[in-house]
């Protein structure tokens, strides 16, 4: 069975954009285990606003180096999007499952906040891949906003660079 696999750079405070949405905070020096990342996924789990995000020229994640993942975008009011790409809506539990449920490698849930908030509500959250920036932001958008319940983890590997980052990857715990 696929995994589906949260990673994200996140603030020490917790956040993962800072207050007015930015993340040039976040560490492009060197590649802190993302190839080894992507070697395990074929599949991206995107909401609507980093869907937005990707595809607006004038921002530098626009430079979409994940043009050969599917992506499987989840918004209940775009009406189309593009080629190679799924729109799903409606109950994410029912078709999170079916995707996890096919041939393949694992799904990374590319973000935003809210989609992992009800990703991690639903219980559809199976590790989380982690780069811990040593900044403080002290205000932003917090990793998921409303949780319902107390989510537990296992450590599985932590890896720290030179730079103060610190790669974390745990297994969501039953």
């Amino acid at each position: 069975m696929r995994k589906v696999i949260l990673g994200l750079a996140i603030s020490l405070d917790g956040y993962i954009e800072g207050p007015n949405g930015e993340y040039d905070w976040c560490f492009t020096d060197q590649d802190y285990g993302l190839t080894a990342f992507l070697e395990r996924i074929d599949g991206l789990l995107i909401g609507r606003k980093s869907y937005d995000l990707l595809n607006n020229p004038n921002e530098p994640a626009s430079n979409n180096p994940y043009s050969g993942y599917k992506k499987y975008i989840f918004s209940n009011t775009l009406t189309q999007v593009g080629e190679g790409e799924e729109l799903i809506r409606g109950d994410i539990r029912t078709q999170v499952n079916a995707l996890k449920n096919q041939p393949g490698k694992d799904l990374w849930l590319f973000g935003g906040a809210n989609l992992t908030t009800s990703f991690f509500n639903e219980g559809l959250i199976d590790e989380l891949f982690l780069a811990v920036h040593p900044i403080l932001l002290g205000a932003g958008k917090p990793l998921a906003p409303n949780l319902k319940n107390r989510v537990n983890l296992t450590l599985l590997e932590s890896k720290p660079y030179e730079t103060g980052l610190v790669s974390l990857t745990y297994r969501v715990s039953a």
